[in-house]
């Protein structure tokens, strides 16, 4: 388990529904988007956040937004650990709460989807979250869905970015990159070559939304 450094960190019950988890005022904006987009009210009430950690599968969408957010679990009787470990190991153990850092201003968030309809889960969606300190990238996450057999993966291009600016050039270059690492399986939705292609579009266009989000001095 990874040791997570000290700082402010919001914290929700495992227990506690989606639509509660959305209506806590400290709720990341980012995702109360992202889920409030593909979600109705009925469903939210339903849906528990432990379920949705359990079953990624249930709302990529969701979980890409929270790989983004570099979110993590508290397991009972193993600790704490970053999400992408509880996906990528399958760490056994009852889920009892939910953490995001809580990151402020320094934090530019962006997400971009393509979807067959307003309201239905994205076919391929890419969500950003960049973190600035004296307008240089100290941290870049990007985490997309619809490009790997998992349901959501952080891509691992985005660390190029540390130490640089958000330019034009520099994003093109990651998206490029997400776009050559990803691996997506073709299904009715989409081929996995149109995949492979709208993640380096959508990579490209969550990175943009960040950009903006900063002349906004808007945060996560």
């Amino acid at each position: 388990m990874t040791e997570r450094p000290s700082q402010a960190v919001w914290t929700i019950d495992a227990d506690a529904s989606l639509q509660a988890m959305l209506d806590d005022p400290s709720c990341p904006s980012l995702l109360r988007r992202v889920v409030t987009e593909t979600r109705s009210w009925q469903v939210r009430n339903e849906t528990s956040v432990r379920r949705v950690l359990m079953a990624s599968q249930l709302m990529p969408q969701c979980m890409a937004a929270l790989l983004a957010l570099g979110a993590g679990v508290t397991i009972e009787g193993v600790g704490e650990a970053p999400l992408e470990d509880l996906l990528a190991q399958g760490v056994k153990g009852q889920i009892t709460t939910l953490h995001i850092p809580v990151e402020g201003a320094s934090l530019l968030c962006g997400e971009a989807h393509v979807a067959r309809a307003p309201a239905e889960e994205p076919i391929v969606a890419a969500v950003a979250a960049v973190k600035m300190s004296a307008q240089r990238i100290e941290a870049a996450r990007v985490a997309l869905s619809g490009t790997w057999a998992e349901p959501a993966r952080l891509a691992r291009a985005p660390d190029n970015l540390i130490g640089g600016t958000l330019s034009a050039e520099s994003i093109e270059a990651v998206a490029v990159a997400v776009e050559q690492e990803t691996d997506p399986r073709g299904d009715f939705m989409g081929s996995a070559a149109y995949r492979r292609a709208m993640a380096r579009v959508l990579t490209r266009r969550a990175l943009e939304a960040c950009v903006a989000a900063s002349a906004a001095g808007g945060g996560q």
